[in-house]
């Protein structure tokens, strides 16, 4: 089966523990804080395998959990960071944040790696905290939760040439005749459900992928057919290579058929139309062939190259290929996303607001909730079984503003406040 979409769940390892020690041996008084930090958590890193093609593991396993690291230990021992998670993925896979829209990574080439979820830092053994004033501080950090997210895979097959044009007008026959791909070829629209690969030879030695793409048909950008579904894998290829029933079987004019494919292309991404496009005139073995050929060269008002060929009886099939290779050599690869280019930089500095440390709101029940990204993460390494631990939470807190906050929202002395699922009670 082939799968080129699928959302997966990633998270990084949390940090380890720190801990909380004391130097005790023998002809050593006053040792000291001895509680080493803890190992940091595991990066979940994708890297390219070129012996996968598609994304089917990823069906059955959405899930993708890095180990995290080990905790402190006593002595000053620190805890083994974790080993990073590595996936492999085929080459081609685009990943972006689920809930964002960005793009994460593209991968294209054997053995790329890209790291989509970052594994936490180990938290701080009590040894970190000493200072003149507390020598033998009993306060250690828990491990830093590792970061998580939704992330879409998409697969953009690795091809140099695609094939495009209305269902039955011979894509699959011309692909199975010029390479070793078996397509499944019949006399029905839609017989080709998924995307084809296969290697084209030409008579000089040369040598490029071509794919096979379903039909597309009208309104196939907005989902309209199987077309919606594969559009993607044509925005790495090279060349465009239209293929259009020349003898009007279907009943449709040839001329239409290559505008509204055109079109279809255009309004899914108008990058394709910068595509050099190379115009295939198939079944020219067929009646009136010819004669809605000449029609159709008339009304052509841009300047690409047509070959007339006949897939059946391989007609016209030793020109095109040349014609084909020639083109793949002379365009360079078309990135989906714009690099940044290294060079000259300008700055441009403006004013934006900083973004909130915090946040804070009330529900119907009369409870403050504070919520942000920094402190619930601060509260997530605090160690609530010391007290040390404890009052340095409270500390931050009023360092960030928040015992303020909260005065300015009108809390008072014994009103609740929330924080993630846990409840306080506001001391003023």
């Amino acid at each position: 089966m082939f799968i080129d979409q699928v959302k997966v769940y990633t998270k990084g390892g949390d940090g380890g523990n720190g801990m909380v020690a004391f130097r005790r041996e023998k002809y050593v008084p006053k040792g000291g804080p001895a509680g080493g930090d803890g190992g940091h958590g595991a990066d979940v890193i994708f890297e390219v395998d070129e012996g996968l093609r598609t994304l089917m593991d990823f069906r059955y396993q959405r899930h993708f959990k890095a180990p995290r690291g080990e905790h402190g230990m006593s002595k000053n021992q620190h805890g083994r960071n974790a080993e990073d998670m590595v996936v492999k993925v085929p080459p081609g896979t685009v990943v972006k944040d689920d809930d964002t829209g960005e793009t994460i990574a593209d991968l294209v080439q054997h053995g790329q790696r890209a790291v989509i979820t970052k594994g936490g830092r180990g938290g701080r053994g009590n040894s970190r905290f000493a200072t003149p004033a507390n020598p033998a501080p009993e306060l250690s950090e828990k491990g830093e939760p590792g970061q998580e997210r939704y992330i879409v895979m998409e697969l953009k097959l690795l091809a140099d040439v695609g094939l495009v044009g209305f269902p039955s007008v011979g894509k699959s026959t011309l692909l199975s005749v010029v390479s070793a791909a078996k397509p499944k070829i019949a006399s029905y629209h839609f017989t080709t459900i998924v995307p084809n690969l296969g290697m084209v030879e030409t008579g000089d030695g040369r040598s490029f992928v071509m794919a096979d793409l379903p039909g597309l048909i009208q309104g196939a950008h907005e989902g309209v057919g199987l077309g919606h579904q594969f559009l993607r894998h044509i925005e790495r290829t090279r060349v465009i290579v239209h293929v259009i029933d020349m003898s009007g079987m279907e009943g449709r004019d040839p001329y239409e058929d290559y505008l509204t494919i055109n079109e279809e292309l255009k309004q899914y991404n108008l990058r394709l139309t910068e595509r050099p496009q190379i115009i295939v005139a198939n079944k020219m073995d067929m009646p009136d062939a010819e004669e809605n050929l000449e029609i159709f060269k008339e009304k052509m008002q841009e300047d690409y190259p047509v070959f007339p060929i006949s897939a059946v009886t391989r007609q016209g099939l030793s020109e095109l290929l040349y014609a084909v290779a020639d083109k793949v050599e002379t365009t360079s690869e078309f990135p989906i996303h714009e690099e940044e280019e290294t060079g000259i930089h300008r700055v441009l500095y403006k004013h934006e607001e900083e973004e909130k440390e915090f946040e804070i709101t009330r529900d119907p029940d009369g409870t403050f909730v504070v919520g942000g990204a920094k402190i619930e993460r601060l509260f997530k390494m605090t160690d609530f079984s010391r007290e040390d631990s404890a009052r340095r939470f409270a500390r931050q807190l009023r360092s960030y503003g928040v015992d303020d906050a909260l005065r300015e929202r009108g809390a008072k002395n014994g009103d609740t406040i929330r924080l993630i699922k846990y409840e306080f009670e506001f001391v003023d």
